[in-house]
């Protein structure tokens, strides 16, 4: 489960932050980066009836959205029915929601689509010069992965997300609540608390609206990506920041006779990450870790973790190192 407690009554100073965090960001136009507010029932779809809604609110879908994110394979197994019958009631849950203007029609014209990522909203990291690098930081209806060996700053600009995304839009942040879900034990409330401080936020609110959940197996981070979408509405999130992605499964699934097991279970969150961030017009974060190259003579040997599922799944992808940061696009 997900723990709203994320303050701590540590009082300790601020540490020095680098020159080039930014204590506030240029102003973001904030047109079209909220769902318009329209009560929407799972009985509203066509085909939907009361026993059915039943059933999908035993499995935990209780929203429109959250039907309309849903995988058809696992619904099918969840509520009982035939993948056919599950694939006609997800397609109708995203139609009423095209209907009801919440999310966009199937085409769009390229300068429609063009005004609309104008409009985007973005969460500055409290770097100039990574956010330039954003064209004015991490931006909504996207996956960011940020990747690195130990010690090269990934949580560090995890802990700094979780300051600026409560702060105005027109300030570079997102006004909004935040989800840490925290896979490696590296989450510490006294550094958010010294972030804000820094950053001359009001720490008491920053710290009360992050939700932070602690995730102690593969299963109970395949659980809480797939109920997600009710944790978002109920904290208000606008930025979900999972640290790391990988770990978990790296650490459970050994050896290559599981490989395409730990690679499916990615695979399944990681679309279920990039639904959400359209659907619910959120940012999602998410670090990963390396691994060597011993083949490698000439250049950096290392390489980001999980293959080319996790790869082809980033919209944005960030390599650290303690020397520099290369975005890849």
């Amino acid at each position: 489960m997900i723990d709203r407690r994320a303050s701590a009554e540590n009082e300790s100073n601020s540490n020095g932050d680098n020159d080039d965090t930014l204590p506030s960001h240029e102003t973001t136009t904030p047109s079209t980066v909220s769902l318009p507010m329209i009560d929407l029932e799972i009985h509203d779809i066509e085909g939907i009836g009361p026993t059915t809604a039943k059933k999908l609110k035993e499995a935990g879908i209780v929203s429109v959205m959250d039907l309309a994110v849903a995988s058809s394979e696992e619904l099918a197994i969840d509520i009982n029915t035939s993948k056919e019958s599950a694939a006609t009631f997800v397609i109708g849950a995203q139609r009423l929601l095209r209907d009801s203007k919440v999310i966009d029609k199937e085409f769009l014209t390229a300068d429609a689509a063009l005004e609309k990522r104008k409009a985007m909203l973005r969460c500055s990291t409290g770097s100039r010069a990574l956010d330039e690098l954003f064209l004015g930081g991490i931006e909504t209806q996207a996956v960011t992965e940020f990747y690195g060996e130990f010690g090269s700053g990934k949580s560090q600009i995890c802990h700094t997300l979780c300051a600026t995304a409560r702060q105005s839009i027109d300030s570079g942040g997102m006004d909004s609540g935040v989800i840490y879900i925290d896979t490696e034990g590296t989450f510490r409330p006294e550094r958010v608390e010294q972030i804000a401080r820094a950053r001359g936020l009001d720490h008491r609110l920053v710290l009360k609206s992050v939700a932070v959940c602690k995730v102690y197996n593969s299963s109970h981070l395949e659980l809480i990506v797939k109920d997600l979408g009710r944790y978002v509405n109920e904290f208000k999130a606008k930025l979900v920041i999972i640290d790391s992605i990988i770990s978990l499964h790296r650490a459970e699934f050994l050896g290559r006779g599981t490989l395409a097991n730990r690679q499916q279970k990615l695979n399944g969150m990681l679309h279920k990450l990039i639904r959400l961030a359209e659907i619910f017009n959120i940012a999602v974060v998410i670090t990963n870790q390396v691994q060597s190259s011993p083949d490698t003579f000439f250049g950096d040997p290392t390489k980001a973790a999980g293959g080319n599922i996790l790869g082809h799944s980033a919209t944005y992808r960030i390599s650290q190192s303690p020397e520099r940061i290369e975005l890849q696009r």
